[in-house]
This record gives C-alpha cells, structure tokens and sequence, in this order.
C-alpha cells in the first residue's frame, strides 16, 4: 500500500503539470466562464498564484514521500515549479486566444515562493507549528513499517 502510495506522490507533479499544460492550450473561456465578468477575470487571474503555488506543493509531497526534502531539494523544487510557470507563459504566447505577460509569469513566481516561505518556515525552521507537525507526520508515515512497503 505504501508503495502505491509513494509512486502515486511521486508521479501526481507531473499529472499535474499535465493538466496545467492541457488547460493552457484551451481558450480562456473554455473551462469554465463566469457571467459577472469582473469576477471571472479576478478568479482566473488569481488562479496564476494558486496553480503554480499547487505545483511546488505537489512536488514537496513526492519529496516527504521519500524523505528527501532538504533545503537544497526544497530550493530545487521551487526553481522546477517557477521554472515551469514561466515555460507555461512562453507556451501561452503560441495559443490563439491566449496571451503570455510578465505580470501573470510574477504571479506565479509569486505563488511559488508563498508555498516556499511557508514550508521553508515550518518544516525547517519553527519545526513545532501544526504544519510542520502535518509534514513530519506526512513523511513519517512512509518510515514506519517499511516491510509494508513491498
């Protein structure tokens, strides 16, 4: 079970960034439209900061899973995800209806480092708030019993 569990934690950044990348090349307006315009356009553009920030969350689970998160893995992994953002607002630039700017790429980056502030916080620093217990307890749990695991 454990296994399973690890390879689908493994594996869920990168269906992610699938997903991100699949929405990316639909119009705007495809998934879903709001009929208040204004808030439509405050949600999707807020949504710049939540899926990248998702993004580095997603990929400090596949980490914990296999208890590698360190602050140089941490960093990486943050790196991977602005990185991403800024490869997703490139791809943007190709798809009709779409559109690529700076702003939206800092939005993401943004997201990003908000997740990264948090975890760098809790995980490495304070270490005793409910978030980095949630952390350990993540990560603890694929350490115990590891003859579960095969």
């Amino acid at each position: 079970m454990k296994k399973w569990m690890k390879s689908f934690f493994t594996v869920l950044p990168f269906l992610y960034m699938m997903l991100v990348w699949f929405l990316s090349s639909r119009p705007s307006d495809t998934v879903y439209a709001l009929r208040n315009e204004s808030l439509d356009l405050f949600i999707k553009e807020s949504l710049h900061l939540v899926e990248f920030a998702i993004l580095h969350f997603l990929f400090i689970l596949a980490l914990l899973a296999h208890g590698k998160l360190t602050t140089a893995s941490h960093t990486a992994a943050a790196v991977i995800a602005a990185f991403y953002g800024l490869l997703d607002e490139i791809h943007q630039a190709f798809v009709p209806s779409r559109s690529a700017t700076l702003i939206d790429a800092i939005k993401d980056l943004i997201g990003v480092m908000i997740v990264y502030i948090l975890i760098q916080r809790a995980y490495f620093v304070r270490k005793n708030g409910w978030m980095a217990k949630w952390l350990q307890g993540f990560e603890s749990w694929f350490r115990a019993n590891k003859k579960d695991q095969a």
